[in-house]
Order: structure tokens, then sequence, then C-alpha cells
């Protein structure tokens, strides 16, 4: 007898699915980009040209992360909508931890919007004019003069944090609904570890971040070792 599913119980599905695959790949590597900058100018935008340099770019961009982002948010959006929140009513740490997830999706919502239109394309007035797509050779001056703004900073690291902990928690809610993880303490194991994810993953956003204002971030300038950006002789550059 064939099975029939719900057009909702698919959405939802298809809901977990980007938010774990594609935009969790996504996410971790933008993550470990960023983190060149702890080295300096000339490793962030060396690993900033390579991806530029990925063929097909535009398509991986559009079909691998603007598709599977809009439909995971405007979805997201709709299902936080229709939620109940009863955290007063039945404080449990699951009813809390559901209410942080649905929080971070709605602030999300609109951090990722203002993140698209601010380095990718370039059109929040009053901020910086000039998009990091396209220009490999100014990425990290571009980053480096927004955050030097103090709100901007801090609205990136509440960013970083905040899809850290919507990424981790995600992948705890993928696990027990796709009944990869089964039974009372396997799934507390899994959400220890999820937190625990989240956590590391702050940190890293959270250093590559200050990066940009401060040689190595928040580590000490020891433990990094910057490149200086190579000058070719002048018979080289034609």
């Amino acid at each position: 007898m064939a099975m029939k599913f719900s057009r909702t119980f698919l959405l939802r599905k298809l809901h977990q699915v980007t938010g774990v695959v594609p935009l969790g790949i996504f996410f971790f590597v933008h993550m470990f980009t960023n983190s060149k900058a702890m080295n300096g100018e000339a490793n962030f935008e060396k690993a900033v040209q390579e991806i530029h340099d990925i063929p097909y770019l535009l398509l991986i961009e559009i079909f691998g992360i603007f598709v599977p982002l809009l439909f995971h948010s405007v979805y997201g959006v709709i299902i936080s909508s229709e939620s109940r929140m009863n955290v007063l009513s039945y404080g449990y740490a699951r009813n809390w931890l559901y209410f942080v997830q649905r929080a971070t999706g709605i602030f999300l919502f609109v951090f990722i919007f203002f993140h698209i239109l601010n380095f990718r394309f370039g059109l929040i007035p009053g901020m910086n004019p000039t998009p990091v797509a396209g220009h490999a050779d100014q990425a990290f001056n571009i980053i480096q003069m927004e955050f030097r703004t103090t709100w901007v900073l801090v609205l990136y690291i509440a960013g970083v944090v905040a899809t850290a902990w919507h990424l981790a928690y995600g992948f705890f809610l993928f696990a027990v609904d796709w009944g990869i993880v089964i039974g009372e303490k396997a799934q507390k194991a899994t959400l220890t570890a999820c937190v625990g994810l989240a956590v590391l993953l702050s940190a890293v956003g959270i250093n590559a971040a200050v990066s940009f204002v401060r040689p190595c971030g928040i580590f000490p300038q020891i433990m990094c070792e910057e490149t200086k950006k190579s000058v070719k002789p002048a018979a080289e550059r034609f």
C-alpha cells in the first residue's frame, strides 16, 4: 500500500533539509573563509579570490544558496507565525529551546537580508557602496571599514551567534525528527553535542569578525602569521 504524505509534512521536511544541507555547508565554508582574516589581509583576499574562481559560481550561488535560503527563511517565518509559544505557561527546557530557535529564525530573516544587501551587493544606503563580490582584492578593507563602526560589528557578532545556535539546534531537531537519534539518553547526548557545536561555531565566528579590526582576533597575535601582499614587478604586470 502506497504511503501518502501531506503537503505540510513534505514542506516541513524540505525546510529541515535545506537548513541542514546546503545552508549548513555554506555556513561552515563561510566561517572557514572568514577565519582566514586572522592571518591578515592577503590571506583573506586570497581565499575570497579562490571562491570567485569557482566555475559556475553564479549558478551555485543561486541554486545552492539563494533559493534554499529564500525557501527556508520564508517557510520558517510561516511556521513561527503559526506556532503558539507557551514558555511562560510551561517553562520546560525543550519549550525554551524551541522558543529560542524560532526567535533566532525571525532575527536571521532580517539580518541575512541586510547582510546580503550590504556585502554581496553594496545596496544599504549610507553604508559600504562597494560589494565584496567582484572585488576580492578589496574584500578585507571593505569589511574592515564596516566593522570599525561599533554597532555594525556588534550586529554581525549577534548574527553569527544566532546562526550558530539556529544551525546547531537544527541539527538536533533534524536527527530527532528523522529518527536518526532515538531514546532519551541518545537525545540528551546529541543535544549536549549540538550545544557544544553552537558554542564552538560562535567562538570561531566572533574571532573571525574581530580579526578584521584586530590582528588575530581575540587570540594572542603570536598565534597568527600575517602574509604581506605581494606586488608584482612592473615587467610582470603586462
